[in-house]
C-alpha cells in the first residue's frame, strides 16, 4: 500500500508539472494532433492528381492532337502548356512549371501511315520521385495508345476481327491484383508510417526531457525522496500520466484513420489496441534509456532526435530493408519504428496473426525493458549529478 501511495503522489506531482509547463501541452497534445490532420489531409485524394505536363507538337496533325487530348484526359496528368521547341519545354521543367513533356516530331503521322516506325519522346523530371514515376506511366501509356490506335485501324481495314486485333496488339493480357492497398492510396501507406513515426519522436523527446528537467531544475532529489529512493517507483509514478495521455493520442489517431477515414485494415480491433500500447511503451522505454545512457538533457534529447529521424528511413516503407546493404539491414533492428511498421503491415494491413511477427513483438518488448539497464545510473544522476548547461 505504501508503494501505491507513493506512486499516486508522484503521479499528482507529475500532473502538476504537465499543467504548468507549456512544452508538455504543445508536444504531447497540440503538435501530435496537428501532425495527424496535416499528413492525412495532405494526401486526402490518395494520389497526386492533375500534375502539370507540357506538349511539344511539331507535327500538328489530327493524330498528334489526339495524343495530346488523351494525355490531358488521364487523371494524374494535366496539359498546361504547349511549347514550340524541346529547349523551351526543358527550361519549363527547370523552372518547376511542369514535371514532364511529350515530344512529337514533325512527320510522325506520315511515318505512321507508311509503317516506318516514327519515334516520339517523353521527358520527365525525377527530382520528385512520386511525380516523375506517375507521369512516366501516363506518358508511356499515351505513347503506346497512339501506335495501337493506328495499328487497330490498319488491321480492321484488312478485315481482321476485334479478337484477332486484340491478340496481335496485346498478346499477353495482365491481370493485376494489388494486395492490401488495391487503390495505390499514398495516404494509406505513407500516413500510417509517418504519423506514428513523428508521434514516437515526440514520445522519445518528452521522455528524456521530463527526466532531464529534474536534473536541470535540481528537483531530482525531491523526486527520489517521494519514492524513498526507489527508482522503479519514481519512474512508474512519473510516466504513468504521460502514458495515459500518449495512449489517448495514439488510440484517437487509430480511430480517426481506420474507422473515420476508412484506411484498409484486416486485423482485429484488439490488434490495433496492442499495437498502440507497444508503440507508446517501447518509445518511452527508449527515451528513458537514452537519458540513462547519457544523463544529460541536451545529449539525450539529441540522441532521441537523431534516432527518430533515422528510423523513418530505416522503417522499410519508403525503401525496402531487403534492398539495403547487410550492415544497414542489421542496424534496422535497433529502431522501434521498424518493428512497429512490420507488425502493422503484417497483422493490421494483411490480417495475419501476431505469431507471424513474434520476433518484432519481442523486439518492442526489449525496447520497453531497456530502462532496466540504466535505472541505477538514472538514480545516481538524480542524487549526485550537478546540471551543466
Amino acid at each position: 500500500m505504501k508503494i501505491l501511495r507513493q506512486i499516486y503522489e508522484i503521479m499528482l506531482r507529475e500532473l502538476l508539472i504537465l499543467r504548468q509547463n507549456h512544452i508538455y501541452r504543445f508536444c504531447m497534445v497540440l503538435f501530435p494532433i496537428l501532425v495527424i490532420f496535416f499528413f492525412t489531409s495532405l494526401m486526402d485524394d490518395g494520389q497526386p492528381l492533375n500534375l502539370p505536363v507540357g506538349i511539344v507538337d511539331l507535327d500538328n496533325t489530327s493524330t498528334s492532337r489526339s495524343l495530346s487530348r488523351k494525355l490531358d484526359g488521364f487523371q494524374m496528368s494535366k496539359v498546361v502548356a504547349r511549347y514550340p521547341s524541346v529547349a523551351e519545354a526543358r527550361r519549363a521543367i527547370q523552372r518547376n512549371e511542369i514535371y514532364g513533356f511529350l515530344y512529337i516530331p514533325k512527320g510522325t503521322t506520315d511515318k505512321l501511315l507508311a509503317s516506318r516506325q516514327p519515334k516520339i519522346s517523353y521527358y520527365y523530371t525525377y527530382t520528385s520521385i512520386a511525380a516523375g514515376s506517375m507521369l512516366m506511366k501516363d506518358l508511356k501509356t499515351v505513347s503506346t495508345l497512339g501506335s495501337a490506335g493506328l495499328g487497330q485501324a490498319t488491321m480492321r481495314a484488312k478485315g481482321l476481327t476485334d479478337a484477332q486485333i486484340q491478340t496481335l496488339l496485346q498478346p499477353i493480357k495482365i491481370d493485376l491484383h494489388q494486395i492490401a492497398n488495391p487503390w495505390t492510396n499514398y495516404n494509406a501507406y505513407l500516413s500510417t508510417m509517418m504519423v506514428p513515426g513523428i508521434i514516437m519522436l515526440f514520445i522519445f523527446l518528452i521522455s528524456a526531457y521530463s527526466i532531464g528537467t529534474e536534473l536541470k531544475f535540481a528537483t531530482g532529489k525531491k523526486w527520489m525522496e517521494m519514492a524513498d529512493n526507489n527508482i522503479t517507483v519514481a519512474l512508474l509514478g512519473k510516466f504513468l500520466p504521460q502514458t495515459i495521455i500518449w495512449l489517448a493520442i495514439v488510440y484517437g489517431y487509430e480511430w480517426y484513420v481506420f474507422y473515420h477515414l476508412g484506411f484498409p485494415h484486416l486485423g482485429s480491433p484488439w490488434m490495433l489496441v496492442l499495437l498502440g500500447l507497444m508503440q507508446v511503451l517501447a518509445s518511452q522505454g527508449f527515451g528513458i534509456f537514452a537519458f540513462g545512457l547519457m544523463p544529460s538533457l541536451r545529449m539525450s534529447m539529441s540522441v532521441c532526435s537523431l534516432w527518430a529521424v533515422l528510423s523513418i528511413s530505416m522503417a522499410g516503407s519508403a525503401f525496402p530493408i531487403m534492398g539495403m546493404d547487410a550492415p544497414l539491414q542489421s542496424l534496422s533492428w535497433l529502431f522501434p519504428l521498424r518493428h512497429y511498421w512490420m507488425m502493422y503491415q503484417t497483422c493490421v494491413l494483411n490480417g495475419f496473426p501476431l505469431v507471424e511477427t513474434w520476433f518484432h513483438f519481442a523486439a518492442m518488448v526489449a525496447f520497453l525493458l531497456l530502462p532496466w539497464l540504466v535505472v541505477n545510473k538514472i538514480k545516481n544522476a538524480m542524487l549526485t549529478y550537478v546540471y551543466i548547461p
